[in-house]
């Protein structure tokens, strides 16, 4: 996602960017927008879904936020996203766990 917009009032484009590329750098499609400001809930996300489904078949990774985004359209693989956020915040808890422990050791 890329932020546009003024302070303060946020908005969103849903691209397609190369991992190595910068949040708001060069981009290869933009695929939609959010408007997280917008009254309307149902105004707040635009989606191209056919370019979503294709640039997911071809491997793309969204974003844990472009990810719910697809979640709530039934695009692509939910249990398998679930699955490696599960695996994430094991992670995530693990290390807090041993942060937490190494200055006892000293």
């Amino acid at each position: 996602m890329q932020r546009t917009g003024r302070r303060n009032r946020p908005f969103y484009r849903i691209s397609v960017v190369d991992q190595r590329a910068r949040r708001d750098g060069r981009f290869i499609e933009q695929i939609g927008w959010y408007d997280p400001i917008a009254p309307d809930a149902t105004k707040q996300v635009h989606l191209d879904e056919d370019r979503a489904k294709y640039w997911i078949g071809v491997g793309a990774q969204p974003s844990e936020t472009v990810r719910d985004f697809f979640a709530r359209r039934s695009l692509g693989d939910l249990k398998a996203w679930e699955a490696q956020r599960k695996v994430d915040r094991d992670r995530v808890e693990q290390r807090k766990a041993a942060a937490a422990a190494a200055p006892e050791k000293a």
